[in-house]
């Protein structure tokens, strides 16, 4: 039997050839992954969903031109036939596929037909009468409105070198806009088409080595077509409807029967504690940012971790809405470089609104990586009777702030002094700088600010954060504006009501060694936590293959309020899966909407959706669909 040339290669050889093809099929996934963005974002400058149709020639054109294309009547009626009724996102991939973008040189060419003398001009007389009567005819006003514009036209004639400029970059432009237009707005990505947080199974160990007893398999369910979605051979190759669905149903009692399995935080007085607040900032486009820690554990000792929603404000009796947001927090190991962290746990046992781990760690460096999965913490459209007053002036004409600005200052002091000793260091300070201002403080202004406001031990007290706020609104003689910049970002609202923030705190038991945690960054999380996420779930979590589609699988974890679910996508090609909760009973999803669609990269997993009850005191059923569209 004959062998390959691979096989008669030296291994040395075999290797670089093995490494190039790898590094080809990387190449080409990142290709298609710009590709379909592309395709998204023209898609999504015309309608206001991906799973919406086409359902017109002209909407067909419409999208084609935002895609960078110059649609024909002829390229339109190829794809829409007498028989077309609608095109669904899917095909308006696969026509792009087919139908390239014309390049310069294309219509150069194109142009050098005419002028057969190559003097790069074309006379408007002759433009006129070739564009009215010749292939698809326009008329003498769309004529005239080319050869009106200045930049290409001149004594008469057409310089079609710099028309062809001017085209290919209004369409460059056209192709820009559409992506920054998806980039900006952070519901049409993580909404429409999954959260762009798609990982590579590379690195992360998934239970596939074997069969795994928690993964079953489940019939085939074929969706019926949809009135008027007739599929005709006229129509691209690709125009399916759903191949496969899995549904997964849990039913979850009340929120009265929690989990108490974690050990209470009092019944371990004799060892050693270390604790950090931190908090959860939503930001403008939705997506949330939190405080990172590095925790340093001297030698081997059992540990117990916890994190939960921070009380700042004690007022018997009233309710306030972060203290309803779900926390968790991911332990992952550091070894040699930031970059290579391993998963070790996370915070899976519940006592009340706490979330804890309990076992043992080695001496080193560990993250921590708090978490919530915005079910709760999100946008909200609430109407404000009025503006809150920030400042005012007293009977001596001098300016102060008002009893309800002080009490949220305090709360903010509370949430900004992370280690909890009544003082705000520089490095805790300039936490608060970053996220209100985007800057930091130096050591020279700060000492400014040791110079003016009250300090103990180079450190701001309560007082001259206070007197800091009031110095702001006499810089701008009572003007609140930049007060509520800052207000604003740090979740407040106009009625100074914390409503897009969640503080939290982190508490660290230690039994053999004092352990040491420290805030390192604030920013919105990570590839490091999404993969903990999603490895998180595919260790701890039940397992559905698609049958007849082997290469999705469908993981869904459940633990105390929350239910996750993560997609695995093994197969060499994108796929996107269609996600159904219509069924769901008092449920709540992080993506805001009931039925949705997401996007899997190939060799690559993401997680799907966060499911929380919208009314902890009953009963709630989860209920979901997902169905593999492409």
């Amino acid at each position: 039997m004959a062998s390959s040339p691979e096989n008669n290669a030296s291994p040395s050889v075999q290797k670089v050839m093995r490494l190039e093809s790898s590094q080809g099929k990387k190449s080409q996934h990142a290709e298609e992954a710009i590709f379909y963005m592309n395709c998204r974002a023209a898609y999504l400058t015309v309608f206001k969903s991906s799973l919406e149709n086409i359902k017109s020639k002209e909407q067909l054109s419409l999208v084609l031109q935002q895609a960078g294309r110059n649609p024909c009547q002829k390229m339109v009626n190829k794809y829409w036939t007498s028989q077309t009724t609608t095109l669904n996102f899917d095909d308006f991939c696969t026509i792009l596929k087919k139908e390239k973008p014309a390049t310069k040189t294309e219509l150069l060419e194109a142009f050098g037909k005419i002028d057969t003398d190559n003097t790069g001009y074309i006379l408007h007389d002759e433009l006129y009468k070739i564009l009215t009567t010749r292939g698809e005819k326009m008329t003498r006003d769309e004529v005239s409105a080319i050869i009106k514009q200045a930049d290409f036209n001149c004594s008469g004639k057409l310089d079609y070198n710099k028309f062809c400029d001017l085209y290919m970059t209004t369409s460059e432009q056209c192709c820009k806009t559409a992506r920054e237009k998806l980039e900006a707005d952070s519901r049409l990505r993580q909404q429409q088409f999954g959260n762009q947080a798609e990982l590579s199974s590379e690195g992360i160990t998934l239970p596939v080595s074997k069969p795994s007893p928690r993964i079953s398999r489940k019939t085939d369910h074929k969706l019926a077509p949809t009135k008027g979605d007739s599929r005709t051979p006229s129509r691209p190759s690709s125009a399916q409807s759903c191949k496969a669905s899995i549904s997964t149903t849990i039913s979850m009692g009340a929120s009265s029967n929690r989990n108490t399995k974690l050990i209470e935080p009092d019944t371990m007085k004799e060892w050693q504690c270390a604790q950090s607040k931190g908090c959860f900032y939503l930001e403008e486009d939705g997506e949330i940012i939190s405080h990172k820690y590095k925790l340093h554990l001297p030698q081997r000792s059992t540990v117990c971790i916890t994190i939960k929603p921070l009380n700042v404000r004690q007022v018997e009796g009233k309710s306030y809405h972060w203290l309803s947001v779900d926390t968790a927090l991911y332990i992952l190991k550091e070894n040699e470089t930031q970059e290579n962290l391993q998963l070790v746990s996370f915070t899976e046992q519940q006592n009340k609104e706490m979330f804890g781990w309990k076992g043992e760690l080695g001496s080193g460096v560990y993250w921590l990586l708090p978490f919530t999965t915005g079910c709760r913490l999100k946008k909200v459209k609430t109407q404000i009777a009025g503006e809150a007053k920030l400042v005012y002036r007293g009977e001596d004409g001098e300016l102060a702030l008002t009893k309800e600005f002080r009490a949220a200052l305090l709360d903010i002091f509370e949430t900004i002094d992370l280690d909890g000793n009544g003082l705000l260091s520089l490095e805790e300070y300039n936490f608060f700088e970053l996220r209100t201002s985007g800057e930091k403080c130096d050591e020279e202004a700060w000492a400014v600010c040791k110079e003016n406001f009250d300090m103990k031990k180079n450190e701001l007290t309560r007082q001259g954060f206070m007197d800091l706020n009031l110095m702001e609104a006499n810089d701008r003689e009572g003007d609140p504006s930049d007060l509520w910049v800052t207000l604003l970002s740090l979740g407040y609202n106009k009625a100074l009501e914390m409503t897009e923030a969640c503080p939290f705190v982190i508490d660290i038991y230690a039994e053999k060694c004092k352990p040491r945690i420290k805030a390192i960054y604030l920013e919105a999380g990570s590839s490091q936590l999404n993969r903990a996420i999603c490895k998180s779930v595919v260790n701890k979590g039940e397992a559905k293959v698609m049958d007849g589609c082997e290469n999705i699988i469908i993981y869904t974890y459940k633990a105390g309020r929350r239910i996750t679910s993560v997609i695995e996508n093994k197969s060499e090609n994108k796929v996107i899966i269609h996600v159904n909760n219509e069924q769901s009973k008092n449920c709540l999803s992080n993506r805001g909407l009931t039925v949705f669609a997401v996007e899997v990269a190939p060799k690559s997993m993401m997680v799907s959706q966060h499911v929380m009850p919208l009314n902890e005191q009953e009963e709630w059923l989860y209920n979901c669909v997902h169905s593999l569209l492409r």
